[in-house]
């Protein structure tokens, strides 16, 4: 990490069509390739419900991501809560 680089943490729901289209394994994927650390899971309501810890720059890059998702997928709103980061995960999953 760079002197000048923030580590942060992030909670963000996604509203859209981002159940059933691989939404929660390409999101893991980025975010364990931008080296972030956290769990993406789907909620009852048809949202999908990230939390990512990691340096800032790399957050927004997994933002910006979520806003496009994968290929069949349509994101209608990515709503974004900044936390007290915690360094308490050591990798990204998929939970439940």
């Amino acid at each position: 990490m760079g002197v000048f680089e923030q580590t942060v943490r992030v909670r963000a729901y996604v509203t859209g069509r981002v159940q059933g289209v691989y939404y929660r394994a390409k999101t893991q994927k980025q975010a364990s390739q931008l080296g972030l650390t956290g769990w993406v899971r789907n909620l009852p309501d048809g949202r999908v419900e990230i939390l990512a810890e990691g340096e800032e720059q790399n957050l927004r890059q997994l933002i910006t991501w979520c806003r496009q998702g994968p290929p069949r997928s349509r994101v209608d709103l990515v709503e974004e809560f900044p936390e007290e980061y915690t360094g308490e995960y050591d990798s990204f999953k998929i939970t439940f």
